[in-house]
């Protein structure tokens, strides 16, 4: 048995309880670990609220939360020839099995072995997080000199962005609240803030051409209000709103592949990411956890340690 953090139904913190499932067992394509450490992300309590149920709207109750673990293998499924037991390692958590949790599956494709030089805490960050934001610079593919505008450049993933966008030569323009301003302008970001009032205007004064390409991490109005501040729709990818589409743009894509993860860890080992852990948070203070992210006023990452 093994206890895990989740939601008996769909809802706000109220739905939220601690329980002890059966240890999981891995499948075809699986593995079993003990979670080291657990990403916080945005996501998760959107999956609990029910906004996303294309997700997890299919799923039984209760549902664990989480989606980002680092760990080490207790147990490989038929078919994993790669991965073996003892290996540390990191992951995303699909279908339902969670990461709040002492125990949890990862499909061997979506993980990766752990660089020993790379704590569980920040490997933990990599699969939403930093893949997300290698994602989306990869999607643009913008060429050095490039203006990049990272709408919500002070959560992990526009953290992380306005990093891998610099050591890729671009100039980051970032939007994000007062209190994440110290932070972005230490990354080189050149700082737009929500508080001072018209986003598009500030923006337009640190580039009266327009950007050459715009990330998206909040949606909504927010991302209405910049969309028209790019040169060309189709260098506008959002990871928070599938709507993106109307204005042009495109609902980034995905790849939760190894690779991924690989290239990200890489980039870390290598001192060019840093996930910026703002705070960690033990496994009984999950919920406090959950709802410091869910305030949206989180600056950088913040890491559930599950087993230390």
């Amino acid at each position: 048995m093994s206890r895990v953090f989740g939601y008996r139904a769909f809802g706000g913190p109220e739905v939220q309880f601690y329980f002890d499932r059966p240890d999981p067992q891995p499948g075809d394509g699986e593995i079993l670990i003990r979670v080291r450490a657990a990403g916080v992300a945005r996501l998760d309590h959107l999956l609990r609220s029910g906004l996303v149920r294309a997700l997890n709207g299919h799923l039984p109750f209760p549902q664990v939360m989480g989606m980002e673990a680092a760990g080490d293998v207790l147990r490989v499924g038929a078919g994993v020839t790669d991965i073996a037991v003892g290996d540390a390692v990191f992951g995303f958590a699909l279908g339902g099995a969670g990461t709040y949790a002492e125990t949890t599956l990862l499909p061997a494709a979506n993980a990766a072995r752990k660089p020993e030089a790379l704590p569980y805490e920040w490997a933990a960050t990599i699969p939403v997080s930093g893949t997300t934001a290698l994602d989306g610079l990869d999607r643009l593919n913008l060429p050095e000199g490039s203006t990049l505008l990272v709408n919500g450049v002070g959560g992990s993933t526009g953290q992380v962005t306005a990093q891998l966008a610099r050591a890729r030569g671009l100039t980051v323009i970032g939007t994000g609240s007062d209190s994440k301003r110290a932070v972005a302008e230490a990354l080189g970001v050149s700082f737009v803030s929500y508080s001072a009032g018209d986003v598009p205007g500030q923006t337009r004064d640190l580039a009266p051409a327009g950007v050459d390409g715009l990330i998206d991490l909040v949606g909504g109005d927010s991302l209405r209000s910049v969309a028209a501040l790019v040169k060309d729709a189709r260098q506008l990818v959002s990871a928070a709103d599938a709507t993106v589409s109307e204005l042009g743009g495109e609902y980034l894509p995905r790849r939760l592949d190894r690779a991924s993860l690989e290239t990200v860890a890489a980039l870390m080992v290598d001192g060019t990411i840093d996930p910026h852990i703002t705070r960690t948070f033990t496994f009984d203070r999950s919920a406090a956890a959950l709802a410091t992210v869910e305030t949206g006023h989180t600056a950088g990452k913040l890491v559930i340690a599950v087993s230390p």
